[in-house]
């Protein structure tokens, strides 16, 4: 059942990002010759006025076609508009599945009766990391490795990341410290009969007014920008590799597995939510970034059209471009066949 409702969740960020395109080139009176949901082979097709709306086998993926990349004497067409109208209709895809994620995590926090802060109120019985030099009541986590803490997760997450050793800043006293490769350290405690290795640290909580909730809803939609920033930093420095990459059998998987693990069914759906939020993100985030064939380098290559017709007053057929995204696609199916034969075989593995 689960993986039925993450493919489902799935499909709906597609159709979102697709239906974004869509609703921006009709809102400019843009052309869209098909808007599709899925990938594949046609299942239901129907014909309107000037657009075939299909919807197709595969699940993952679909498309918004405005014959981007062709040459054209309509004046409806969409390489006949405006670089503005262009960019708008590009852009409004990433915008829409980012503005649903919004919506999903506003939903979910008018649920929450409090968050965890950044301020240490109290520290389990022997706890290592309290003492001179180390951490006291009463102090502020400002920072690790030089990344904002505005909640207690970001202390889990950041920590996750970097590891024991950290530099560290903390707002004491009204005083900002700062400690080079200051090491946190765990220790065992029984927590429901069962042994952790936990810091021994408490923070403090916030009451969960409205304001305090609509705060930490925006927080949230930001720090998931933040953690695919991160994401994207380890793929480039090379903290990590192609393998780590996960392609939508992972996520569907993950979804899964969320939802297996959670202690009822109502947890299991806000759980989901929740993961399919930060997917929502991170599809509006990576198709935004200026890579050909994504949404992003199509919009950086509206300026350097711009500016190469400007040098050389020459008005340049869009098939040059279609040519550089379509190689470029090419490429990326690659990428993606082979996170996809990686997400099988570390599931079956798994």
């Amino acid at each position: 059942m689960y993986i039925v409702i993450a493919i489902i969740a799935f499909g709906l960020l597609i159709a979102i990002h697709e239906l974004g395109h869509f609703t921006a080139a009709k809102a400019l009176g843009v052309k869209v010759n098909e808007f599709a949901i899925g990938m594949g082979p046609k299942i239901l097709r129907k014909q309107g006025k000037e657009t075939l709306y299909t919807l197709r086998a595969l699940p993952f993926g679909g498309f918004c076609a405005m014959d981007e990349d062709v040459a054209s004497d309509d004046p409806r067409a969409f390489t006949a508009q405006k670089r503005w109208r262009r960019v708008i209709i590009l852009a409004a895809g990433g915008i829409a599945n980012f503005l649903a994620a919004c919506i999903i995590i506003i939903i979910l926090v008018m649920g929450y009766e409090g968050f965890g802060g950044t301020t240490l109120v109290g520290f389990a019985e022997a706890s290592p990391n309290e003492g001179v030099g180390k951490l006291m009541v009463g102090d502020t986590i400002v920072s690790i490795n030089g990344e904002k803490l505005y909640y207690k997760e970001d202390f889990s997450l950041m920590m996750q990341i970097a590891g024991n050793n950290v530099d560290l800043v903390i707002l004491r006293n009204g005083e900002y410290n700062r400690f080079k490769n200051f090491q946190f350290e765990q220790k065992e405690y029984i927590v429901e009969g069962e042994p952790q290795m936990l810091y021994g640290i408490t923070f403090n909580r916030i009451e969960g007014t409205f304001g305090a909730k609509m705060k930490y809803a925006a927080y949230s939609a930001m720090n998931y920008v933040r953690l695919i920033r991160l994401s994207i930093a380890q793929l480039i420095s090379g903290a990590a590799g192609i393998t780590d990459l996960a392609g939508p059998v992972a996520i569907v998987d993950t979804m899964n597995g969320i939802g297996k693990t959670a202690g009822s069914f109502g947890l299991a759906l806000a759980e989901i939510a929740r993961f399919t939020a930060f997917i929502g993100v991170n599809i509006a985030l990576v198709n935004l970034l200026p890579i050909p064939a994504m949404d992003g380098g199509r919009i950086l290559f509206v300026f350097i059209t711009w500016f190469i017709e400007k040098v050389t007053r020459r008005k340049l057929d869009p098939k040059y471009e279609g040519y550089i995204h379509t190689a470029a696609m090419v490429l990326l199916m690659g990428l993606m066949v082979f996170v996809l034969v990686n997400d099988v075989l570390r599931i079956v593995s798994g």
